[in-house]
Parts: C-alpha cells; sequence; structure tokens
C-alpha cells in the first residue's frame, strides 16, 4: 500500500527529478500513467471511477459548450451533475442514508431494514469529483474554455500531488499549465523541497506523534477522565492541522518541484481572530469552492440578514457533510455554522468599548482557537454520543492524566508543536529576519533546511498511517 508516510518520501521526490529527465513532450503521459499508478495501489479497481468522473465531465463540458441555447447547456450540467454525485453518494453516503432510514424506520415500529453496500471507501473521491464539477460549472458559466484534449484533462482530475487529499484545484488555475513547456527553476524546485520538508515535519513529528494518544482517549472514552480528554482534544487540534496541512504544503512542493503552481490550502488557521476568519485560513481550497458554488448562487450575504444566516448553515451544512458519512460530521458543520451566525450577528449588533488593537487581537485568536478547538470533538468522536460524553466529562469529571500512550513521543511532540506555533506567529507577522529557511544567505538557508531533516529523522514516528484526509 502506497498511502504510508515513509513511501511518500521516495516516491513523490522520484517523480519530481523523472519528469526532468524526459523530454517535454512525454512529460505529460509520465505524469498521467504516474497519477494513476499512484491511486492504484490502493484499489486498482477503483481507478475506473476517477476514470468515468473525468469521461463524463468532459464530454459534458464538451456539449455544454457546443449547445446554443440555455435550456440544453442547463440539461447536460444537470446529466453531469446527476452522474458524478450519483457516484460519490453510492460509494460515500449509501450504506449511512440506509442505516438512517432504518433507524426512522424503527422508532415508527416499522421492522424494515434496508440493506447496505458491502464496498469501501474509495480514497479521496470527494476531492476529485469536486474537481471535476467545479471545471463543468466553470465551462457552463462561461468562465473557461473546455478542454479538447481528453489526456490533458484526464491528467487535471487525477494529478497526483493533489489527487487524493486536496488542494482542490479550479481549471483555470491548472489546466493551462499542463499546456506549459515547463523550464527548469532552480529556485522553484529548492522552494518546493524546503515546503516538503515542512510538510513532512508536521506529518511525522507532530500528527504522527500525538496520534496514538488520540487513538487511545477517543477510542475508549468511557475509561478517560476530563482531564485526559481535554489533552486527547488539544493534541487533536494540532494533528488534523499538521496531518492535513502538511499533506497540503507536500502535495504544493512536489508540484512547484515541478514547475507547476498549486493554491496555498491553509494559511496559519490557529490565528484566526473569528470563525469567518478561521474558514478563509482553514482548508481554503475547499472553504472558496463552497462560496463559490454554493454560498453565492445562493445569495450569499447580498440578500436579507435571515436568508444570509440561511445561507450560512447551508453551506456549513454541506461542508460538514462533505467530510464524512457520520451524524458526528454534521453536527461540527452545523456547529461552525452556528458559531459564524453568531459571530455576524454579534459583530452587527454589539459593539464592545475600545482596547489596544495587540490586546484585542490576541482575546480574539484564543477565544477563536477554543471554540475551533471545542467543535474538533465532534469531528473525531466515533459518535455523537461521544462527543455529548466528551464534553460531559471535560465540565465535570477531571483527575491524573492518562499517561499510558508514549510518553516520550508526547513530550517530542510538545517540543515541535511550539516549534510549529514560533513558525505560524512569525510567518503570520511577516518576521522574514528570522525565516532561517529562506535567508538571503545561501549557508544559513542550508543549515536551516539541514535542521529541519534532523528533526525528522530524529523525531519523526515513520509508523504511522495514511493521512486522515484521505479518508474523505
Amino acid at each position: 500500500m502506497l498511502f504510508n508516510s515513509l513511501r511518500f518520501l521516495l516516491f513523490f521526490p522520484t517523480v519530481a527529478l523523472l519528469y526532468w529527465l524526459l523530454s517535454p513532450r512525454w512529460r505529460n503521459a509520465m505524469l498521467l500513467v504516474a497519477s494513476y499508478y499512484f491511486y492504484m495501489n490502493w484499489k486498482p479497481v477503483y481507478a475506473l471511477l476517477i476514470l468515468c468522473s473525468t469521461l463524463t465531465t468532459w464530454w459534458c463540458a464538451l456539449k455544454i459548450e457546443a449547445s446554443g441555447d440555455r435550456r440544453g447547456r442547463s440539461r447536460w450540467l444537470t446529466l453531469c451533475l446527476i452522474l458524478n454525485l450519483a457516484i460519490l453518494f453510492t460509494f460515500k453516503y449509501f450504506n449511512f442514508a440506509a442505516a438512517t432510514i432504518t433507524s426512522l424506520l424503527n422508532a415508527s415500529d416499522l421492522a424494515l431494514q434496508v440493506p447496505n453496500l458491502d464496498v469501501l471507501l474509495p480514497v479521496g473521491i470527494s476531492f476529485y469529483t469536486f474537481q471535476a464539477i467545479g471545471y463543468t460549472i466553470d465551462v457552463y458559466r462561461g468562465s473557461i474554455k473546455a478542454e479538447r484534449g481528453i489526456a490533458t484533462y484526464a491528467l487535471f482530475v487525477s494529478f497526483f500531488p493533489q489527487l487524493v487529499a486536496g488542494p482542490i484545484e479550479r481549471a483555470r488555475n491548472l489546466l493551462p499549465q499542463f499546456h506549459q513547456t515547463h523550464r527548469f527553476d532552480g529556485s522553484q524546485f529548492i522552494e518546493g523541497l524546503r515546503l516538503m520538508a515542512w510538510g513532512y515535519f508536521m506529518k511525522l513529528c507532530i500528527a504522527e506523534n500525538v496520534s496514538s494518544y488520540v487513538d487511545a482517549v477517543y477510542n475508549n472514552l468511557p475509561m478517560h477522565n476530563g482531564t485526559s480528554i481535554l489533552l486527547a482534544t488539544l493534541f487533536f487540534t494540532f494533528q488534523i492541522f499538521c496531518d492535513f496541512g502538511g499533506y497540503s504544503l507536500i502535495a504544493i512542493g512536489v508540484a512547484r518541484c515541478m514547475g507547476f503552481t498549486l493554491m496555498q490550502n491553509f494559511n496559519h488557521p490557529y490565528l484566526a481572530t473569528s470563525v469567518k476568519d478561521f474558514w478563509r485560513r482553514w482548508h481554503i481550497s475547499l472553504s472558496s469552492w463552497f462560496a463559490e458554488y454554493v454560498y453565492i448562487p445562493l445569495g450569499g450575504s447580498r440578500c436579507s440578514e435571515v436568508r444570509h444566516q440561511r445561507n450560512i448553515m447551508i453551506t456549513m451544512l454541506l461542508s460538514g457533510l462533505w467530510h464524512g458519512a457520520n451524524w458526528t460530521f454534521v453536527a461540527w458543520g452545523a456547529y461552525h455554522g452556528i458559531m459564524q451566525c453568531l459571530y455576524s450577528l454579534w459583530n452587527k449588533f454589539v459593539k464592545l468599548p475600545r482596547v489596544p488593537a495587540l490586546v484585542s487581537r490576541m482575546c480574539a485568536v484564543l477565544l477563536t482557537f477554543v471554540v475551533t478547538m471545542s467543535g474538533w470533538v465532534f469531528f473525531r468522536a466515533n459518535s455523537l454520543a461521544d462527543a455529548i460524553e466528551a464534553f460531559h466529562k471535560m465540565f465535570t469529571s477531571h483527575g491524573m492524566l492518562f499517561n499510558g500512550e508514549g510518553k516520550p513521543a508526547l513530550l517530542m511532540a510538545l517540543l515541535m508543536m511550539c516549534v510549529l506555533i514560533i513558525k505560524e506567529i512569525k510567518d503570520e507577522l511577516g518576521l522574514k529576519r528570522l525565516d532561517f529557511m529562506h535567508s538571503s544567505s545561501a549557508g544559513v538557508s542550508v543549515i536551516g533546511f539541514a535542521t529541519v531533516v534532523i528533526m525528522i529523522l530524529l523525531c519523526g514516528n515513520f509508523n504511522g498511517g495514511q493521512f486522515i484526509y484521505f479518508q474523505f
């Protein structure tokens, strides 16, 4: 199985190097083969799903562009959405819907069992489905031209760095890059290596080192007190960021090594000053996708206050459901929707006394962090009952910390988290003089890069599993 942290260390740089060894005319073909090989390492037959999504969106986009009337364009867009969302629903949401219907029927004293599908969730199906659907909608709106070359479009949908966990790219950004002849740029190649190194640091030195503690607590909540659950929630807050943010940096970095530019996916999210600001910084490619294709078409904020709040809730509920077929994700989306609505109303109707800007910002960041961390309880809990139990214990039951899961690894992770926090604050404030990996002095840059690599080798946990967001 290729989806392992250690194998990524070999596969990604190998493809990047091979890219520059080939003649420009063969590079896209190599990338397409590498992308399908990358995906087929998980379950080969599911490559047919990517192919199906590719062919349907490519064909429908051509038909949309060729249609001379709005009704014809709408019919082809509707067909495309039905086909792709049907595949997504079947593999990701059918069993969830079946279980929900069965529960409702049983609650109504109707003993009827809706059968489940015995299928595994295809890795990254939500990512490439949304990317392909976004392309078709853009063609429908006339903001881009339909791609004629099926091989080029297939590479757009399956481009291996961001295939299984994003960023969810827009066709207007990525597709034109496959038509360009890329020239080797040493500075871009080195920048790509820096991004990859920091991504591996976040994944291996922080996310993997705290994962065992988080799993031990959240998979057995009845055996733990509120103190341990609170610590596990704090660890998960950093685990989810370092796991997903780390992968995004690796994906952006390996693409940069080959001359491609992918969109930024995280922008210091835990330094946000409000929940709304958090969603401008967290999983930017998804939040902007929902804003562009759901929130704004619903009316956005250019409507009555009631409709505005409704648009926020619909968007956040869909965002929660996008993450997984479980009521915990729906609750997580609802929680963030409610928090955004409350912030919008508070900002509109409540005026606070003036305080120094620094104090105001620090308080806002701290409050937003606590609100965000609380939301992660829904995200990580195995069920809504577990989430409720976790909150209950955090407010009522405290005692000794659970320390049975890799105490040295946790202490190491805490130290690495401090390094991460310092870097996040430094980057947020734009303190370039302290950025040793990007120093104007080549010697300092080499030392900074070598330091990160040494920390990975000494403090990284290479025995972990796949990235968390691969399951979405």
